[in-house]
């Protein structure tokens, strides 16, 4: 991994600096890509899954290169539950068998939901701590849980899905600031009123009961 992140060494170079510490070209690019993703989604537009792919990819460049290992492991697994998830939109069913559509989680389901986040943190945890040599183990292992939640929500296009990305994104300004990522931190900030704009959307898709636009051709 060393040699990988050796041979990539231009894209970790400074583009700019904010608040005293360096933007890589690789971190503004992630940056600039993740937001057109949060648009698309709030859309309920396919070209999000594409856009999160490569996000996902830089961003596991960068968190790697910091030796934020639970993200930068969440990152590829964002790519493989990025496809699905892209393939779920174009050719998913719910279940009354017709195209996907924005819906809402049953109560036995929202309970599963955080009762396995609430399992899965301690547990990613304490392998980040006694396996890498994570500077934070237990901040980083709640986000990456939790985000592993919000990517199967949103593939399947719970509306919940933006509240477990409001509180994703609360912890994550934090941990990245710790980390002097600040423009990553900018980000993830921004994301947070955007989440709250997505539930607000999908909720008037709710009420409308109007077919998504995920099938739209990616343009």
């Amino acid at each position: 991994m060393d040699a990988l992140l050796h041979l990539l060494q231009p894209l970790f170079a400074p583009a700019f600096e904010l608040l005293g510490s360096p933007i890589s070209w690789t971190e503004l690019i992630a940056f600039v890509l993740a937001l057109w993703m949060v648009v698309c989604n709030m859309r309920v537009h396919a070209l999000a899954w594409p856009l999160a792919i490569i996000s996902s990819l830089l961003y596991f460049l960068l968190f790697w290169s910091g030796k934020l290992y639970g993200e930068a492991s969440l990152q590829l697994v964002f790519i493989s539950v990025s496809l699905w998830g892209w393939w779920q939109w174009l050719r998913g069913k719910g279940g009354d068998g017709q195209a996907l559509r924005v819906q809402r989680l049953s109560r036995p389901g929202l309970a599963l939901s955080v009762l396995a986040t609430l399992l899965a943190w301690p547990l990613l945890g304490l392998f980040l701590q006694h396996q890498t040599d994570s500077q934070v183990p237990y901040w980083d292992a709640f986000p990456t849980v939790a985000s592993l939640l919000g990517q199967w929500l949103l593939a399947r296009k719970y509306q919940e899905n933006w509240g477990v990305w409001v509180l994703v994104n609360g912890v994550s300004v934090a941990l990245f600031a710790y980390k002097g990522y600040w423009l990553t931190v900018l980000l993830y900030a921004v994301f947070i009123p955007m989440s709250v704009a997505g539930w607000r959307a999908w909720a008037q898709q709710l009420q409308q009961g109007t077919p998504p636009a995920s099938r739209q051709a990616l343009a």
